[in-house]
């Protein structure tokens, strides 16, 4: 798993703005340093058409977000919030599960939980601006 998050954290997927933006939103972490800032592309039945991050942050952090633009896009995240549905490992590739579990080893670090969490609280964010 670690070397997951180190290929994300150095080879991050989706970093830039995408083209035609619909919402975006921006997290900042005093404590650490971690900024991060989504841009989301919905469509006209509330798809996740496109996806991407720009940002700067320990490894965790941009390979979180990293994570999250892969594993986001063509989903319908807006009705699975408003739903309260969950990604189901039963909705991923054997590829994608492995990855998102890797994000799983910081709960033995308290103080990395909220570089794994920002991006998706920020996506979250995005998600709800009109």
């Amino acid at each position: 798993y670690q070397e997951i998050i180190l290929d994300h954290g150095k080879n991050p997927r989706n970093k830039g703005k995408c083209d035609g933006y619909t919402n975006d939103a921006k997290a900042h972490n005093p404590l650490c340093g971690d900024k991060v800032h989504i841009f989301l592309k919905l469509n006209n039945e509330k798809l996740v058409e496109d996806l991407s991050f720009e940002g700067e942050g320990c490894a965790i952090s941009l390979a979180s977000a990293s994570i999250l633009t892969e594993l986001t896009k063509g989903k319908d995240f807006l009705n699975m919030i408003k739903n309260k549905s969950k990604i189901t490992l039963n909705s991923l590739t054997e590829d994608q599960v492995t990855t998102i579990t890797s994000l799983s080893g910081v709960q033995e670090f308290p103080m990395r939980v909220k570089c794994a969490t920002m991006a998706w609280h920020t996506l979250l964010s995005a998600v709800e601006k009109k």
